[in-house]
């Protein structure tokens, strides 16, 4: 890649004026949106007679919220092209419409959702997510299954450092020595599971898996602070992790997030239902065709339940430790026994 134009707030508006999104005299207000943990992004809104927002995105060399981390700014080009490649399967308009994409400077224009909740927060307040969810599921297994077996997609979408980066939190830092900060009980427990050599054993395999660049198409990053809730709608966001991998991956970190509120309260077995449910629309919507393995998918959801726990990326719902330590519990349920029946 040349020499990448780094975009400003002061540089922004004359930017979209470039690409014909703002007119010449029309002012644009510029601010913040989203955490921008790994890109730099803002919120464009637009003013005069004809008023619209957009989200600019633009990846670069340093992690934006974490510049000790460097990633090749391919990332972007891998979340337009999944965007680009999901459209034929997108039927219930899951994805954000792309306004631009600017490849020379890693730079992507969406349309901005607005005020729409978050998952995460939905559920931390006891919102009934299930049709978004079910929704999300149907949309994963058309890609899935329409995109396996594609090779070619497999250069399309290399993007082994953001799968490492994001592997090692999931898959191997948090059975590692750290230094996350974890309420007493919590770091006390994790220690413990830092010595548990079949623990290890579970995590390396499933790490196998997720970095063989076989299976199908996945967004690679199906979490409930990148799932938006517009009115009657639910929207998925930031695929720069996209690559061709293990199916499972996917379905099983969003069965992982539909969990965490549920078992943080201690009230697991009380979401097998919605866990269920959201299994059988993604078998339906796949087909029974190289369907990928439950248990897989639900070793998966254990793992992310414990990097949420004892990881780096903790969510808000394990911030005591004794909701830390029920999801912990049900973490290694799932990645010991593979089954909901035993939540």
């Amino acid at each position: 890649m040349d020499a990448q134009r780094a975009l400003s707030e002061a540089s922004l508006p004359e930017y979209l004026r470039s690409l014909g999104l703002a007119r010449g005299g029309e002012p644009v207000r510029i601010e913040p949106a989203g955490d921008g943990n790994i890109n730099w992004v803002r919120r464009a809104t637009v003013g005069g007679s004809w008023p619209r927002s957009y989200i600019v995105k633009q990846a670069r060399p340093a992690l934006e919220r974490f510049p000790q981390y460097q990633a090749p700014t391919e990332r972007m080009l891998c979340e337009a092209r999944y965007l680009e490649q999901v459209a034929a399967f997108d039927s219930e308009g899951v994805c954000p419409r792309v306004h631009h994409f600017d490849e020379a400077n890693r730079v992507l224009v969406l349309e901005d959702l607005g005020a729409a909740e978050r998952l995460d927060h939905a559920l931390a307040r006891g919102a009934d997510a299930s049709a978004a969810l079910l929704t999300l599921c149907r949309f994963l297994a058309r890609v899935h299954r329409e995109t396996r077996g594609d090779t070619s997609l497999i250069e399309r979408f290399a993007n082994e450092p953001m799968q490492r980066l994001h592997g090692d939190h999931i898959f191997a830092l948090p059975y590692q020595e750290n230094d996350f900060a974890l309420p007493p009980r919590t770091a006390a427990r994790a220690a413990l599971l830092r010595a548990d050599g079949a623990l290890h054993a579970h995590a390396q395999r499933f790490y196998r898996r997720y970095l063989t660049p076989t299976g199908a198409l996945i967004h690679g990053d199906v979490q409930a602070g990148n799932i938006l809730l517009p009115a009657g709608g639910v929207k998925l966001l930031d695929a720069e992790i996209s690559h061709v991998g293990d199916p499972a991956f996917d379905i099983g970190m969003l069965l992982a997030h539909a969990l965490i509120p549920a078992a943080a309260a201690g009230r697991a077995a009380s979401a097998t239902s919605v866990l269920v449910g959201c299994w059988r629309a993604y078998a339906e919507a796949h087909g029974a065709k190289a369907l990928p393995s439950q248990a897989e998918a639900l070793g998966y959801a254990g793992l992310e339940l414990l990097r949420r726990t004892i990881g780096a990326a903790r969510v808000a719902a394990v911030a005591e430790d004794e909701a830390g330590l029920r999801v912990i519990d049900v973490g290694l349920t799932l990645v010991r026994e593979g089954s909901i029946a035993e939540l």
